[in-house]
């Protein structure tokens, strides 16, 4: 039978996407690049992940320089979440609309966040999200409480955590997609950049897709690679890929676009054709545009007369300077837990020798600091001979270092004398965001705020790259609720 819909990208977009249509009876195609990811004994060797990218795919990009990197972009069902921090957290109310920063002001989007709050709640009760939303005095308004209490902290964090409150911070338990008891059972380590094959991390695969697979009516692709969108009238009339070697093209009523922030773009502006030479949906010269990436940072607290006995680690943090702090009040930015850090993962990333890197990880607690990236349009992706080009212009790094120098304060007040940084390189689009904007402006944005695409009757795209801005925030839940907001939107649609 020939579907309905067909759904590009397996990841949390487009298996949230599945799962909000998958009751509808609607016949769902997903078509996924990637196949399953099998659990295998360096599913928890940090040597294996960190020093010898096992899990990396064999892909490569072009920065802007013309230099070649791997970016660490995953393709299996479930996509990129397969190796996320399983950090689930809502953008914060005033991050809706329009917001000044030290070097900038961000657009804002074209609804309020009421507008997706019950969305939010929705995809929190997918991914089985736990936390504590009152300890946070940022938190947005919400209208049902968190599914499960917050990942308990172990005693280091326990201690840090107090430490922080006697400065009068607020610290507060990361919203997090974690079964701690499971996921302990298949090793003593953290989540965070570990692959989910042993079970208890809520990634996209074993939430939202295992949901829709349920449904007779969605079927799942995989190792189908789309390469190109065909179109006329208004309407993308086929979708061109390759499975088992054979070149095919599919075609339904409904095309939905969820291969995430850079691929999507790629995919579109890969897609050009006489009627639109500059790319598909892009009359308004914005496919590929505005990408932003967040600014990261590690900051590590080291004390060699302390000893960091956590496994885990990753359950609290700071948003006192998410909404100011900064010149003329503006904001910094948010701060949270890494992933515990050990002694292999430190030498695979720093180079230290592996014995001075245990002793400084057993010794130091690990933590990031996050800051908005601003959107601009010389931030962008390019298709270019066949290939992805990224040229990403940070913004916003004044904010950025100060957010930093707010927390190796906090930090040695908190008993870690000595701190550490390390920026994230530009080459790791963990948080990849904004080349197919959202707006109700056809001529400075991609989708409108149904996600339909301004050119085209049939084309819709729920990932990363509608998102207007960045926030200071993990933009997975962000994404997932968007998905679901448009999985209403289509059933009420085909309904009508």
């Amino acid at each position: 039978m020939s579907p309905d819909i067909i759904i590009i990208g397996a990841g949390i977009g487009g298996a949230t996407l599945a799962s909000a249509l998958a009751p509808s009876g609607a016949r769902v195609l997903i078509l996924e690049r990637g196949e399953a990811l099998k659990d295998c004994p360096e599913a928890r060797d940090p040597e294996a992940i960190f020093r010898h990218g096992y899990f990396r795919p064999d892909e490569m990009w072009v920065d802007a320089a013309g230099g070649r990197f791997n970016p660490g972009n995953y393709y299996h069902p479930g996509g990129n979440s397969k190796f996320y921090g399983a950090v689930l957290m809502r953008y914060r109310e005033v991050d809706f609309a329009p917001l000044r920063h030290m070097e900038g002001l961000t657009p804002g989007w074209p609804f309020a966040y009421q507008n997706l709050e019950r969305y939010y709640s929705m995809a929190e009760a997918l991914y089985q999200v736990r936390g504590a939303a009152d300890q946070d005095p940022t938190e947005p308004p919400r209208s049902a409480p968190l599914p499960f209490p917050p990942v308990p902290d172990e005693p280091t964090i326990t201690a840090l955590r107090r430490a922080f409150q006697a400065q009068g911070l607020h610290p507060a338990a990361l919203p997090l997609g974690v079964d701690i008891g499971t996921w302990l059972q298949g090793g003593a380590t953290t989540w965070d950049a570990f692959p989910n094959t042993r079970g208890g991390k809520m990634d996209a695969e074993t939430c939202a897709l295992a949901e829709a697979l349920k449904y007779p009516n969605v079927t799942l692709m995989t190792g189908a690679r789309v390469t190109r969108l065909l179109a006329a009238n208004r309407k993308v009339t086929g979708v061109e890929l390759t499975h088992q070697a054979q070149r095919l093209t599919l075609s339904a009523p409904l095309i939905c676009l969820c291969a995430g922030a850079v691929v999507s773009a790629a995919l579109l502006l890969a897609s050009a054709d006489s009627a639109s030479p500059a790319g598909l949906a892009n009359s308004s010269d914005q496919v590929g545009r505005n990408f932003m990436n967040h600014n990261l940072s590690a900051v590590i607290g080291f004390n060699p007369l302390r000893r960091n006995t956590s496994v885990y680690a990753k359950t609290i943090q700071l948003n006192d300077w998410y909404l100011t702090g900064g010149q003329g009040g503006t904001p910094l930015g948010n701060i949270q837990m890494l992933g515990r850090v050990t002694g292999p993962i430190l030498a695979a990333e720093s180079g230290l020798p592996r014995r001075l890197a245990g002793f400084i990880a057993d010794h130091s607690v690990h933590m990031m600091t996050m800051s908005e990236d601003l959107p601009k349009p010389e931030s962008r992706v390019i298709w270019r001979g066949g290939q992805i080009h990224l040229q990403w212009e940070r913004s916003n790094m004044a904010a950025h270092g100060l957010l930093s120098q707010r927390l190796k304060t906090a930090l040695r007040r908190a008993g870690w004398p000595i701190v550490f940084t390390k920026e994230f390189g530009k080459r790791t689009p963990s948080h990849q965001c904004g080349t197919c904007r959202m707006g109700a402006d056809p001529r400075g944005s991609v989708v409108d705020p149904d996600l339909k695409a301004h050119d085209f009757d049939n084309l819709y795209i729920a990932d990363a790259s509608v998102l207007p801005t960045s926030a200071a925030v993990n933009p997975s839940l962000t994404i997932a609720a968007l998905a679901l907001r448009l999985g209403a939107h289509l059933t009420e649609r085909r309904a009508a």
